[in-house]
């Protein structure tokens, strides 16, 4: 088998498999594409090999994150597009000026900043009343957000409305999966299913008196605090680093909380 017929048949595979994965029928990707279901379907069985700018069509269509489409262009024999810059790298001075600005500029209220596998990147100071009495082992780099909140050596214990918020976080999780089909993502999902949780988890969201959003009811010291979370992504990445950051921001949910958080209470 020639090499380019491999690569037709590499890219044929990617293509098919999240075409299914997106409950698309070749009908409904080529309408989109604006392209006959035959040459889609020639594509598919690897008969044809698709141009660079057919991979990223369809790969925009399929709604593919950027590292998958990157691995769409080298399944098709093309080097990738977006680059995958480290943070620290000196191109992306201005992306981590940007960050820390928001965290800086949210406290005296936690933020954090997460990877595509909620592995923390950095948080502000203000984490520590999230992180009181979480085991140093969960903290230890790369720290797993998602495990440290749901693990009960972790803020599990804390969190008074436990099976809500894990509801809330799992279903997030869920999504994601369903989106990326990541394996990572996959796995970890599994793990924190299986972690235990004494109080019923949810099946959908439902709202309690007053609530707006799901908040997340964390025991203290001085009392109960509440919170609501706000995520924030960059708008026109076109670096994979980037399009995986995501940056999450707690507000106080009551008043009672914003005094204990600004030192008035």
């Amino acid at each position: 088998m020639s090499t380019a017929v491999q690569r037709a048949a590499g890219v044929g595979d990617l293509l098919r498999k999240w075409r299914r994965h997106r409950r698309m029928s070749q009908l409904d990707l080529a309408v989109q594409a604006e392209i006959s279901t035959r040459h889609l379907s020639f594509l598919e069985t690897g008969r044809s090999r698709p141009s660079r700018e057919m991979v990223l069509l369809l790969a925009e269509q399929l709604d593919l994150p950027l590292r998958e489409r990157n691995q769409l262009l080298v399944a098709a024999g093309y080097a990738s597009v977006y680059p995958e810059t480290a943070l620290d790298a000196g191109t992306m001075t201005a992306v981590r000026g940007a960050v820390r600005q928001v965290l800086r500029g949210h406290e005296p209220y936690p933020a954090i900043a997460v990877d595509r596998h909620w592995n923390l990147v950095e948080g502000n100071a203000a984490i520590a009343v999230l992180l009181e009495g979480v085991a140093p082992a969960l903290l230890e780099p790369p720290a797993n957000t998602l495990r440290a909140s749901l693990h009960p050596e972790g803020m599990a214990p804390r969190i008074a409305n436990l099976g809500e918020w894990r509801g809330h976080l799992l279903g997030r999780l869920r999504r994601q999966v369903d989106h990326t089909a990541d394996a990572e993502l996959a796995a970890l999902l599994d793990e924190l299913t299986a972690l235990p949780c004494d109080e019923p988890i949810p099946s959908f969201e439902y709202p309690g008196p007053g609530d707006v959003v799901v908040p997340l009811r964390l025991r203290h010291g001085s009392g109960e605090l509440t919170f609501f979370s706000t995520v924030t992504t960059f708008g026109t990445p076109l670096d994979v680093t980037l399009a995986e950051l995501a940056i999450e921001a707690f507000f106080p949910a009551d008043a009672a909380t914003t005094k204990m958080l600004r030192g008035e209470a």
